[in-house]
Parts: C-alpha cells; structure tokens; sequence
C-alpha cells in the first residue's frame, strides 16, 4: 500500500494500540460491542473516504468561496456529497449512544478517525466538527423531546449544527452581548439580535439548520451570569418531525477569509423581519436547561470543539509534514559541501538543513497528534472509567484542554510555515498544497478561544482550580513517566533528566504567580500567553517521553526505521525545543511588567 500523504496510519496504530491500548477499553460495558478489529475497520473506512471525497475538492473549495445569493448561500457540490458520505458511514454520532442512533465507539479512536478527515479537507470537516458537537450539547444538558427534535436528524445527517455566541460589539467577550431573547405565553421565546462570525451558517446541504444561540431575557443579570441557551432551528420542527415555517434568521453578510474557505462564514441577524413565523416578527427560540445557564452549557459543546481544533491543527500540521517530505525526498539540488561540482545533485534530504526543518516538523506534529489523542483518552476515561479513573481524568482534561487547542494552534502552524520553507519558492505558489495548509492552519490560533484567552483559562481557573488539584495530578504523572526512563539507564534517563527540571520549575513558578494573583490580578495574568507556552512545551515533552518508552525494546533497533526516527524526533523536541522554556520561566519569575507599563500613546 502506498503511503498516505494525509496522515501516518502507522503513527496511529502505534499511539492507538502500544501507547493508549484503547482496545483494553473495550472490556469496558459502554465500549463491549467493540474489539481492536471494529477499530481499525473504522479508522480504514475513515481514511478511504477522507481519501476519496474529501481531499479531491480541498483546493477547489479554496479557489470557489461561498456566495451569498439573496437569502441562500451557494457552495461547490463536492462539500454536499462528501457529507452525505460522512453521514452515511454512520460517522457523526460515532461516538454516541446507541440509543439515539450512534456506535458507541470510544472516543479515542472517533478522534483518530476525524484526523484523517481535517488532514484531507478540514473546512469540509469542519461541519460534522459543529455537528456532532452541537448534538452532543443537546444529549448532555437538552429535553427527551429536543433531542428526539434535533439530535437524531442530527446523526441521520439530514441536519447540522452550528454554535451562535459572538457578537459584532462583542468579540471573544460574551459578557457584551445584547441579542435578547423575549419569553412567549407559550414557554417559546422570540430572538432579536445579530450575531457574528457563525460558521456552517447558512448552506443547502441539509434539511434543516440547528443554531445554538446565546442570547440575554430581559431582567436578566448582568454580564455572562444572564446568558442563556436557545435551540433556533432554521425552519420550524412539528411535532411529528416535519419542517415548518421558515424561521427569522437571516444571513446579511460573509465573512471572506484567508483560509478555511470552504467553510461558509456568517453574520446571521434574528428577528429581522424578513421571516414572520406565526405572523409575527423574531426568530421562534426554544430554551436549553433553565434562564441564566447557558454559558456553563455552552462550554459542553466549546470544549469539545477545542480538542477538535487542535486536532485540526495537527493535521494539517502533519500533512504538510508529510507533503515536504516528499517533496524534500524527490527533489534534487545542490550538493553535500566539498563535494566536487561535477557530482550528481543530492536531493533536499541530503542537507542537514533541510533535515532540520522536517525533524522540527515531525517533532511538533507527531507530539501534537500524541497529545491529543492522550485527551480523547481522557475523555474515556472520564465517561466509562472507576470512579478515581474518572475523577483524575477530569482534572487532567481541565488542565490539558487549553493546551491540546492552543499548543498546536501555534506550532503545527510553525510546522506548516517550515514546509513552505522546505519547498523553497514552489512553497510559495498554489501549484502546491503546503501554502494552502498554512493559511487553513493560521485561522486555529484565533477560533474556539483565541492564544490569549486559553492562556488566561489555564492560568487563571484551570491550574489552580481545586487549590491546585489539576496542576498536581498533571505534574504527578510528568514526574512518573520520568521515574520510569531513569529506570531504564541510557538515552531515556538522560531525556528524562533533562524533563524533570522543568517540571519542578513549572510548579514553582505556578506557586509564585499564584501570590501574586492574590493581591495584583491584572499582574498575575498579565504574561498568562507565556505562561501557556512554557506549560504546554513540558508537557510535549513529556509526551514525547511516553512515546519513546511505548517503544520498548524496539528504540535500541536503529534498523527500524519507525522507532528510530521516533528517538530522534523525541531527542531533537528535549534537547533543542525543551530549553526554550527557561527563558520564559524566568520572565515569569521575575515579574516584569513591561506590558502593564506601556501606555497607548508610546506604541
């Protein structure tokens, strides 16, 4: 079989079944029904689609953006088509219950199998991504008849999802929006308000439309304690769950976009008046859970779209990874130096820095698609494991979260940008997808929470949360995995001393900034950006360390090539990328204040 240039399915497999052993989850009761064999069945039928239906129009959804024409958005037909194979390969409620229509797979191997799809075409991928989420909020926190109403249609694929939170005036801070939503005598209620950078808005490739909107009932608390959650469903849904009326939410506007262009992007308004359903004007809401609840609910669905995210980073991190290599491997230029100029041209590998670039990208993408299948694990574990399985998964999960969207946010995105590099001037030009990957790529620092913001989550709430319960089961398990190299002796105890530093630094800076926090706030996350940073290379690190150890026997073997290079990615992240967090300890430690300080009229 040729290999892939989307993703290593050897990598999978290793991370899958000798690293995660998700295979032992299926002597769980939730996962029975499943064997190593069904996995692997789905992670190959994942693939051949991703192959087939949506790698084919990754370019051509790129060069031919959504139009809007008059109320309706128009979109090449491959998207539709290859989301009707999606839905029909059972994939969208892969990992739900069975009882409403999904597989109960675990989510584990869900992940893995997504990954093919963001690596072929992550714009198509990106409304299953919405989909599956915006059903899993309903199945955790919606009635037995909202979820009879929505979600199944949902898993059918006869509708997608979408989530409805920014504002034009608001931006990433909910507590500033005003869409308001006015309560009816009939337990509805009617939505007025616009809302802003919408994906998967408006399309024809579903019946139906299922928003998930947050808006603010009149007499409601101040700031993001008065948000509610409202299902507005683009056409009405009777009873008997057939379509209705056409509900008052219009499309105004696109947003054109850099990258992620497949993606239609929108600016919806509610209660425009352009749809009357009942002959009266605002768009017919239904409430999720109780008024004043709907951000606690709404973070359901925006935490497990931050794994996607960072899923979705990391492959397109890696096939471009991938995509360089081959080129670097086919290409030939140059020659080694003091070679005699008559020799035949080497190829690009044959240069020690183009060697660099690509053990740089293997090492970012290869610990990045690691870390976020190690989350997916969690999230198993958390939902099916003992009661102290679950409860340790669930601190883990609020720790790593932040990390496993933005980590790979930022340097899949710097793995995208060295292919280019690899490529040299052909990078640069669209006869080749890596320029392609790099502006879908550069849209996933921003999206579900932008750096900033996960650097203020994991610093302000998620590390000291529970006085520090998170930061020190995450550390306990850095601390362990290094207990097991030093027992080995050789290269793994010299990696492992080179890790363990760092994490003793981590907790003692986490201590100091938590002082400050105390008596100067805006102080204590003021550099929570670096802060995330420096947390999330210990804890790549770490995982790269767990990788070498799922190994065994195989890292002493330089003529296997898979474990060989996998050694050489790990010592090239430990002792090149690793030491890059000591300067940013120290900045942290020292307590500069030279954002605080500067003034707006210096700039």
């Amino acid at each position: 079989m040729t290999p892939s240039h989307l993703l290593s399915r050897a990598d999978l497999d290793f991370l899958l079944h000798d690293w995660l052993a998700v295979s032992d989850l299926c002597a769980r009761p939730r996962y029975a029904d499943h064997s190593r064999e069904t996995i692997d069945a789905v992670v190959d039928l994942s693939a051949e689609l991703a192959e087939k239906y949506f790698a084919p129009h990754n370019r051509k959804s790129d060069l031919h953006e959504p139009r809007l024409v008059g109320q309706d958005v128009e979109l090449i037909p491959e998207i539709g088509e290859a989301l009707e194979r999606f839905a029909a390969a059972d994939l969208v409620g892969a990992a739900m219950d069975a009882e409403v229509g999904g597989m109960q797979l675990p989510y584990t191997a869900y992940l893995a199998c997504m990954a093919w799809f963001y690596a072929a075409n992550v714009s198509t991928a990106a409304y299953p991504l919405l989909t599956t989420g915006n059903a899993n909020l309903l199945l955790a926190h919606g009635s037995d008849e909202q979820i009879e109403r929505y979600v199944r249609p949902m898993i059918e694929g006869r509708f997608t999802g979408t989530m409805c939170l920014s504002e034009p005036q608001a931006g990433s801070n909910l507590a500033d929006i005003t869409t308001r939503a006015e309560p009816q005598p009939d337990g509805t209620y009617r939505l007025f308000g616009q809302k802003m950078w919408i994906s998967g808005g408006e399309h024809p490739m579903a019946e139906n439309i299922v928003h998930l909107v947050l808006a603010k009932v009149p007499g409601s608390p101040a700031g993001t304690r008065g948000i509610s959650l409202f299902i507005v469903p683009k056409f009405l849904v009777d009873d008997a769950g057939s379509l209705g009326e056409r509900n008052d939410v219009v499309v105004t506007g696109l947003n054109h976009k850099m990258g992620f262009r497949g993606t239609v992007n929108t600016a919806p308004t509610l209660g425009q008046g352009l749809h009357t359903p009942g002959g009266r004007p605002g768009a017919v809401g239904y409430l999720v859970g109780q008024e004043n609840t709907g951000l606690k609910k709404m973070f359901t669905m925006m935490n497990e779209a931050r794994l996607g995210v960072g899923l979705g980073a990391t492959a397109l991190g890696y096939t471009g990874y991938l995509k360089s290599l081959d080129y670097a491997r086919t290409r030939p230029q140059g020659r080694p130096v003091g070679a005699d100029p008559s020799s035949p041209q080497v190829m690009l590998t044959g240069h020690a820095d183009v060697r660099r670039m690509l053990l740089a990208q293997k090492a970012y993408v290869e610990g990045a698609l690691a870390l976020g299948l190690y989350c997916a694990r969690l999230v198993d574990d958390d939902k099916t494991g003992s009661p102290e399985e679950s409860a340790v998964a669930t601190m883990l999960l609020d720790v790593l979260t932040p990390i496993a969207k933005s980590w790979p946010s930022q340097w899949c995105l710097k793995a995208n940008e060295l292919a280019v590099q690899v490529l040299g001037g052909a990078g640069y030009t669209i006869d080749y997808d890596v320029e392609q990957h790099y502006r879908d790529n550069r849209l996933n620092p921003i999206h579900e929470g932008t750096h900033g913001i996960q650097g203020r989550d994991l610093l302000g709430r998620k590390v000291l949360a529970g006085g520090g319960a998170g930061l020190a089961a995450l550390t306990d398990r850095i601390t362990a995995t290094c207990d097991r190299a030093s027992g080995t002796g050789g290269e793994l105890a010299e990696l492992a001393s080179l890790l363990r530093p760092r994490v003793t630094r981590l907790i003692e800076v986490t201590t100091a900034l938590a002082a400050v926090g105390a008596t100067d706030p805006e102080a204590f996350l003021a550099d929570a950006t670096e802060y995330l940073e420096a947390a999330g290379h210990v804890v790549i690190a770490w995982i790269w360390l767990e990788q070498v150890l799922a190994l065994g026997s195989r890292v002493a073997d330089d003529a296997d090539a898979f474990a060989a290079g996998k050694l050489r990615a790990a010592r090239y992240f430990l002792r090149r990328e690793l030491p890059l967090v000591d300067a940013k300890f120290d900045l942290l430690a020292a307590g500069d204040r030279i954002t605080l300080d500067m003034r707006d009229e210096w700039f």
